[in-house]
């Protein structure tokens, strides 16, 4: 399965709903920006999209209100040493209350992974930051064996996006 995001204006992202409207499309905004997703086992009817391939997936992206978007620069060298650390993750956010969805997505055109929750609200989101499980989750980022210490992965800084349904 392939998630494509589209970005830009809020105007834009209505208008190219108003060419689609039988498209299943998921329009997210915050202020004048918006996102607009569309997942699909083949192609995307979106103009101008980022493409990922879905690595994991839990949930309904349909569901949910809030959106994180947690954009992660890889290096070539660092790509396997990155996706194997998310192939082996413990799940826990799934169990956190407020949790909707969550797709690991691998870029196919720029070096950017993704890691996309999808939460009921805000509130449980900067729960899911301040529960024992997100400790645990990253409990060995900043150490040796954390894969924030090992050289060579990360380009740049990663950065994250909030949007709202």
């Amino acid at each position: 399965m392939n998630l494509y995001k589209w970005q830009g204006h809020r105007d834009g992202a209505i208008s190219i709903m108003a060419t689609l409207p039988n498209s299943r499309l998921i329009y997210m905004s915050s202020g004048e920006e918006a996102v607009l997703l569309h997942e699909s086992d083949g192609g995307t009817v979106l103009p101008d999209t980022a493409a990922y391939q879905v690595l994991n997936a839990v949930g309904d992206t349909n569901d949910g209100y809030f959106a994180v978007f947690n954009n992660i620069p890889v290096s070539s060298e660092g790509k396997e040493v990155f996706e194997s650390r998310f192939s082996n993750r413990a799940g826990l956010v799934e169990k956190e209350p407020g949790f909707a969805a969550i797709r690991v997505l691998r870029p196919i055109n720029s070096d950017t992974y993704v890691i996309l929750t999808l939460w009921d609200s805000e509130v449980d989101f900067k729960n899911w930051q301040e529960s024992k499980a997100y400790g645990s989750a990253h409990a060995k980022r900043g150490t040796n064996e954390g894969i924030d210490k090992q050289p060579d992965i990360f380009p740049r800084p990663s950065h994250v996006q909030t949007f709202v349904k």
